[in-house]
């Protein structure tokens, strides 16, 4: 069984701004709660692979595992899938960004199968990522809205 989340929320800065930050995976420590760490492995002009590192979970258990992003400015979307998959038969993720009156809606879909010998079902995970997202693009959501109005007071 597949599963699906579709989640989004509006920036309050300009699209740039929201693009670049969003999209340099070496800041992703710094917008994500969850990740420890980000390590680029291999970069070309718009695609990019990286080790994803979370913060270690409460009995000591740290997940990791490798990612690749193509990123397609003009067209205001990112393309990513998992390559080190772990309990997953695959994972798609497809973020767009428009703008809106406000700022940037920045939208992430995710689709997924979780493999058939996980400890847990696809509806646990689906309910787990929807928890996560709503969490994690509201610490994006403020941590760029700062960066914004920084810019401003600094102009």
């Amino acid at each position: 069984m597949a599963g699906h989340t579709d989640n989004s929320i509006v920036i309050a800065a300009p699209f740039d701004l929201v693009w670049e930050l969003t999209n340099d995976v070496t800041r992703w420590p710094r917008l994500f709660t969850e990740y420890a760490a980000a390590e680029v492995l291999e970069r070309t002009e718009d695609t990019v692979r990286f080790r994803l590192t979370m913060h270690p979970q409460p009995d000591g258990t740290v997940w990791s595992w490798v990612s690749e992003r193509r990123m397609d400015r003009a067209a205001r979307e990112v393309r990513a899938r998992r390559i080190e998959l772990g309990w997953y038969e695959y994972m798609h993720l497809h973020w767009t960004y428009a703008e809106v009156p406000g700022g940037v809606l920045m939208r992430w879909r995710q689709d997924f199968e979780v493999r058939s010998d996980a400890p847990v079902t696809t509806q646990q995970i689906q309910e787990k990522i929807n928890r996560s997202t709503k969490i994690q693009m509201a610490h994006i959501k403020e941590r760029v809205e700062e960066h914004h109005a920084e810019l401003c007071r600094s102009s």
